[in-house]
């Protein structure tokens, strides 16, 4: 009964009830496994989104190039990253229609959150990809999981780099063609998405090697037909359409090759022995010879590490779960790149082996990343202070700032980006850089006469993601004012005697603030006048964020005790002495006083 319903089967006949049944359950199986790596894909990946390192300075030309985009303003970028006219097009619908940027406590977490949706639709397409290839369920897992949980992918796939979006376009393309009983219409959608890749990043051009061999290998005549549609595809957008649609590559800088390698050596083991091996198994050789084509281009100089890894990483998971598929079953799998075999037994060893290496490559690289809770940084910092000290001023702004601070809803006409000093910077009040202000100099020689008489205000963050407030167009130095020594002299001096009242009582920390001459001279003076009327009680002078590493004397004071008396004082004050808010607080009367307090209030003998 058995072999009689087993030949109505492959007869063409309908399956029996049980068939049915086993056929069922094995999709249901399938739908499992996905649903799972689709959840340790994007479980992962909103874990490390706001991973601080390993950073990529052009990162934020994308961001900003997405928000112009969505927003329907200009932007020019300060050079260093690259076009992806169709990419950029990509990232701003993408955060267009999920209002991503509104959601967001940053722009950039904005755009990233396309990177978490391609790295997810990428996950699923690897596992239908596997499949085709002939892979068994656990092989095809394994290549997702590989790509899920690397230090190197949570790493990389967090960036906003275009070559996530092409290898998404690649992918799919790679997925139609290896359909099995695949038209003429999965060929055709199969080459606008490898036109798609190929205008997104121009690196997606080494897929067109797996994907013709393929195409070939299964029906020439398709092939021809895809070629032809790809060639007046391309022919449009680099020939008429040049202006705007051709993409080029960012030149090659940091991170680089060694630099993300340090996060998953297993990976960099792993893929080198794959790409090779590869070769030998007949399904995977299309795949191979892409591979190493993409490897090679990390020997050209000029060529960015990070784009062509971008590429590069689900290529090699594949190629790695095909191979050790093939190893466990001790043959080369069947010509016929959709042919299915029951893997054999001895799966265990080799199995363990590929775990350990893993596990040991990712024991190393997942302490490097370092999740972080922060989704706002440095620069949302750098942007609140500006927003609360400068609001409707003109502002010169690196490629990040510009786009935080036009997502914040700064007015775009009020901020210049870098490129516009490409001849003389325009007017502006204050300026907003991160760690890549020396390089812009360098590109635009303009800067260096807006920075002329700056004066760092404020500084958020450390290291390479440290932002820096100036104030530009200062006066020059008074030579007959007294010097910033003899400034800070005269605050430590004065705070000396204000310790020293018996009508005013200061809390440790506050006292600490006086005598290292750290306190706004304003605020010195006035605390000495209050205490001439009434006791007064001095609970901190509390830091606005930002101005301490720029050496700014405290300007907040929160007073308690008398709070009525003291908010009326501070209230009726005039001219210098005017604070700009006085807030009751549940814990006293804040007072704050503007920034840059004239010089020559205080001398050295004067006392409370």
């Amino acid at each position: 009964m058995a072999q009689h319903s087993q030949e109505k089967t492959v007869t063409g006949h309908s399956p029996t009830p049980l068939a049915a049944q086993a056929g069922a359950a094995h999709r249901l199986l399938s739908l499992d496994i996905v649903l799972a790596l689709l959840a340790l894909t994007g479980g992962l990946r909103v874990l490390y989104l706001a991973a601080p390192t390993p950073a990529l300075p052009t990162e934020a030309a994308n961001v900003a190039h997405a928000y112009a985009l969505g927003h329907l303003t200009s932007f020019t970028d300060a050079g260093g990253a690259g076009a992806s006219p169709l990419g950029w097009l990509q990232l701003s619908a993408y955060t267009m229609v999920s209002d991503a940027f509104g959601r967001s406590a940053t722009a950039l977490a904005a755009v990233r959150e396309t990177m978490l949706v391609a790295a997810v639709i990428g996950a699923v397409l690897l596992w239908f990809l596997a499949r085709r290839l002939g892979l068994a369920r656990w092989a095809s897992a394994a290549a997702v999981v590989l790509l899920a949980a690397s230090p190197l992918a949570l790493g990389l796939q967090r960036l906003v780099v275009v070559e996530h979006l092409a290898v998404v376009w690649a992918l799919g393309a790679l997925v139609l063609i290896t359909k099995p009983g695949a038209r003429i219409r999965h060929d055709v959608v199969a080459a606008i998405c490898l036109l798609a890749a190929v205008l997104t990043s121009p690196l997606a051009l080494f897929f067109l090697p797996a994907a013709g061999w393929l195409l070939v290998r299964r029906a020439p005549e398709r092939a021809a037909l895809v070629a032809v549609l790809l060639n007046l595809g391309l022919g449009i957008a680099f020939g008429p359409a040049a202006g705007t649609l051709r993409p080029h590559l960012a030149p090659a800088g940091r991170p680089a090759v060694a630099d993300w390698v340090a996060l998953d050596p297993a990976w960099a083991v792993l893929s080198a022995v794959a790409l090779v091996a590869a070769l030998a198994v007949t399904a995977l050789r299309p795949f191979a010879v892409s591979g190493l084509l993409l490897a090679a281009t990390l020997l050209v100089p000029g060529v960015p590490d990070t784009a062509v890894l971008a590429l590069l990483l689900p290529v090699t998971t594949v190629l790695v779960a095909g191979v050790a598929q093939a190893v466990t079953r001790r043959r080369t799998p069947a010509h016929r790149w959709h042919a299915r075999r029951r893997p054999r037994r001895g799966l265990a060893p080799a199995g363990a082996v590929l775990v350990a290496t893993v596990a040991a490559g990712w024991a190393y690289g997942y302490p490097a990343l370092r999740p972080s809770a922060d989704r706002a940084g440095p620069l949302a910092e750098a942007r609140d202070w500006v927003r609360a000290n400068a609001s409707g001023a003109q502002l010169l702004v690196d490629d990040a700032a510009w786009a935080e601070l036009a997502k914040a809803g700064w007015p775009t006409g009020l901020l210049a980006a870098p490129a516009a000093c490409a001849v003389a910077c325009p007017p502006a009040e204050w300026a907003v850089f991160g760690t890549g202000g020396t390089d812009l100099r360098k590109r635009y020689p303009a800067l260096d006469g807006a920075f002329a008489n700056a004066g760092t205000t404020a500084v958020f963050g450390a290291g390479d993601r440290r932002v820096t407030v100036s104030r530009l167009g200062l006066p020059p130095a008074d030579p007959a004012a007294p010097s910033e020594a003899s400034e800070a002299s005269a605050r430590a001096h004065a705070g000396e005697a204000l310790t020293a009242s018996a009508r005013i009582t200061l809390a440790p920390d506050a006292a600490a603030v006086l005598r290292a001459g750290r306190a706004d001279p304003r605020l010195i003076a006035t605390i000495a006048a209050l205490a001439a009327l009434q006791p007064v009680r001095v609970v901190a002078f509390p830091e606005v964020p930002g101005e301490d590493p720029a050496g700014q004397p405290r300007r907040r004071v929160l007073l308690t005790g008398g709070e009525d008396d003291a908010a009326a004082f501070y209230t009726g004050q005039r001219d210098l002495f005017r604070p700009s808010s006085v807030t009751r607080t549940a814990d006293g009367v804040l007072v704050t006083y503007p920034l840059f307090a004239p010089s020559g209030l205080l001398v050295p003998s004067s006392s409370p």
